[in-house]
């Protein structure tokens, strides 16, 4: 894989979890990196484990599902390091299981404007700023749940169905701007979201683990390291696809 040296990535939600691992991995190829999420101590924290490892990264508090937040975030970008390479989309949120009659308007809303609307108000505004620039690479993060059916899940496989029509629109609007868009689809992956859920529903990760060919949950470096493929230079005929990173679920 070829390094990023001297890229600019703008990662959402990197105060954890895949965003995390994201943001360490380009930055370890050499990219600038700029640490987006609502969590401000999450952020300031991956800031300091790159620095550490002598890589440059800043802090930038953005809440996608504000259009306005999200502007100025690539505003910041663009003032801080002078352009913008690569867009990862992926702050999102978890809903409440439940059966679809059951679930609240708010409960859908709230999904919606995060999940969806978010990595909406990314892309344009990234978009807008790679057109400027002559090109650039984003990866959306979807989920299996876009891909397939997610009982008790129903506002959340919506959104990341979504998701991956944006990266395919996307991809066919701009594939001759020199901007290539892309999607990974994680299946149960370890991160605060996950593991929040089998915090305090006992069984649960045997159920999901159940569920996997491979027989285990992903780490959030293994899907890292998709999203790092799909920007390389060398996969550059590589456009609106959704990448499932699953342990072999959708196989059988």
């Amino acid at each position: 894989m070829s390094s990023f040296q001297n890229q600019v990535a703008l990662i959402t939600g990197a105060g954890a979890g895949i965003g995390r691992a994201t943001a360490l991995a380009f930055a370890a190829e050499g990219a600038r990196v700029v640490v987006s999420d609502v969590n401000e101590a999450g952020g300031a924290e991956t800031v300091s484990q790159i620095e550490a490892a002598g890589g440059e990264a800043v802090f930038v508090r953005c809440n996608v599902a504000r259009p306005e937040e999200v502007e100025a975030a690539v505003r910041q970008t663009v003032e801080t390091f002078g352009r913008l390479d690569i867009g990862i989309n992926n702050a999102g949120i978890g809903g409440d299981f439940a059966r679809l009659h059951e679930q609240s308007p708010d409960a859908w809303n709230q999904m919606l404007a995060v999940n969806l609307s978010g990595v909406f108000y990314c892309m344009q505004s990234e978009i807008r700023q790679m057109l400027a620039q002559g090109g650039g690479k984003i990866v959306n993060i979807s989920s299996i749940a876009g891909i397939r059916g997610m009982p008790m899940g129903g506002p959340y496989s919506a959104a990341k169905h979504g998701v991956i029509g944006l990266t395919k629109t996307a991809a066919l609007e701009y594939a001759r701007k020199n901007i290539r868009v892309n999607a990974v689809c994680p299946v149960y992956t370890h991160s605060a979201m996950v593991d929040g859920l089998i915090a305090v529903a006992p069984g649960m990760e045997e159920r999901m683990r159940k569920m996997i060919p491979i027989g285990r949950l992903g780490q959030p470096e293994e899907i890292a390291q998709a999203i790092l493929w799909l920007c390389a230079d060398e996969n550059a005929f590589c456009t609106g696809q959704a990448i499932q990173m699953d342990g072999g679920l959708m196989a059988g």
